[in-house]
């Protein structure tokens, strides 16, 4: 699963929200099943524009059909029902470092 980092160079939101569109088309264009956004959980960690407003995006983004679904870091959990479908989907999500880690600062999104 292949892994981007929403906050590097320290972009507004967004820059943000046009770099994980241009992701979103240019992945699911290339056949890829699922990705891992690092968006960071804001500095005072209950927070962060970009956090909050990447997933606003996605959520439009799964009503339009563009996407399948994504999980929040934080639901990242063999015991949830969408992640263990998106491990049925793309059974590579069960290597990756932040599954049962409760994560908020990532987003996993399947395409």
């Amino acid at each position: 699963m292949l892994e981007f980092n929403l906050e590097e160079g320290m972009p507004i939101v967004d820059v943000a929200l046009r770099r994980l569109t241009a992701i979103i088309h240019r992945e699911k264009a290339l056949g890829t099943k699922a990705i891992k956004i690092i968006h960071g959980y804001g500095s005072s960690g209950t927070g962060g524009r970009i956090r909050t407003e990447s997933r606003k995006y996605l959520s439009s983004c799964q009503r339009r059909g563009l996407i399948r679904d994504f999980i929040p870091g934080e639901e990242l959990s063999i015991f949830s029902d969408k992640t263990r479908n998106a491990l049925a989907f793309c059974p590579d999500l069960s290597k990756d470092r932040d599954l049962e880690r409760h994560n908020n600062g990532i987003t996993v999104i399947l395409l």
